[in-house]
């Protein structure tokens, strides 16, 4: 059965998975220490949030090269949170690292998949 495509960013699957990623740094890094809140709280929001971000501003760019570009700025802000779970769990502010690391996985492959796709449109 051949799927619809998607008419809006929302509609994307790799659009709701890395937003609920979002969601599960939000929840894991309201634990860290208060010293952290002006740095590694903080570029660790900013660059999950980067990766949905991005994702859905690069869905209504018109050219397939434009679309790659926007979706590798989100796999490298993937790559940085990526870090910053090492880090974290590293320090000890967090044991649950590895469920959180899991969905990470789970959108870098998407993001992986949906760019092959838009490559082979090329």
């Amino acid at each position: 059965m051949p799927t619809q495509p998607a008419r809006k960013f929302q509609d994307l699957i790799v659009w709701q998975k890395a937003h609920h990623f979002v969601l599960s740094i939000y929840s894991i890094s309201r634990s860290f220490p208060k010293e952290e809140i002006y740095g590694l709280t903080s570029q660790l929001r900013r660059a999950a949030v980067s990766v949905p971000a991005n994702i859905a501003e690069g869905f209504k760019r018109r050219t397939v090269p434009d679309k790659i570009r926007f979706l590798n700025i989100s796999q490298s802000s993937l790559e940085e949170c990526r870090y910053y779970l090492i880090l974290i769990e590293d320090l000890g502010y967090n044991n649950n690292c590895t469920k959180v690391m899991g969905n990470l996985e789970e959108v870098s492959k998407l993001l992986d998949s949906y760019v092959n796709k838009l490559e082979q449109q090329r």
